[in-house]
């Protein structure tokens, strides 16, 4: 009996070690997926994609915005599929003045018979332009849903900061519009019709 005694100690030390360094590594795990989020924006800042920031400015800041009269910029309008939409931009370019507010619209139709969710993801050309394009209201900042064969008009409200550099004349701004979830969800009657 004294025997079985400090085998059961030494199997429970080796379990209270096991479980010390199982708790490390979760400890450890947790912290590599906090710290995703914000290298995760880092890269999409640096690469001109950025879905994680809600709003690019908020309308106090741009309260005592002057209009920069003396110079134009061209804004062409751009928009990629991935899924089965029809997207684009009700006009393909347009100019402003630097610090003026200005709308475009852009138009989206499901194709498809039964509700879609999708996300838009912005870019720019050039690169450097992307710090200087303030949108105040998008629709890229957030999920739309789509119903079926819907088509819906989604607004862009921007103006380019005034200290935009003299040598740059034109910006693109290109969305990506893609489904997200892709499971299909059914319609009731398409239900009762497969039934």
């Amino acid at each position: 009996m004294s025997q079985e005694e400090p085998e059961a100690g030494g199997k429970r030390k080796l379990n209270a070690n096991m479980l010390g360094k199982l708790l490390v590594i979760a400890v450890l795990m947790f912290g590599f997926g906090y710290a995703l989020v914000p290298i995760y924006k880092q890269i999409c800042e640096l690469t001109g994609v950025n879905i994680l920031t809600p709003k690019d400015i908020s309308a106090k800041e741009i309260s005592n915005s002057q209009i920069d009269r003396s110079r134009e910029v061209t804004v062409e309008f751009d928009a990629n599929t991935q899924g089965p939409w029809r997207f684009r931009p009700t006009v393909t370019s347009m100019k402003v003045h630097p610090g003026e507010m200005t709308q475009i619209m852009y138009e989206v139709v499901n194709k498809q018979s039964y509700k879609m969710d999708a996300q838009a993801i912005p870019s720019y050309a050039p690169q450097e332009a992307a710090g200087y394009f303030k949108k105040m209201e998008c629709f890229c900042f957030k999920q739309q849903t789509l119903g079926p064969n819907e088509a819906r008009q989604m607004p862009v409200v921007f103006y380019i900061d005034p200290a935009l550099p003299k040598d740059v004349k034109t910006i693109t701004l290109s969305y990506t519009f893609f489904e997200v979830g892709g499971k299909p969800q059914v319609v009731a009657g398409e239900q009762a019709g497969r039934s």
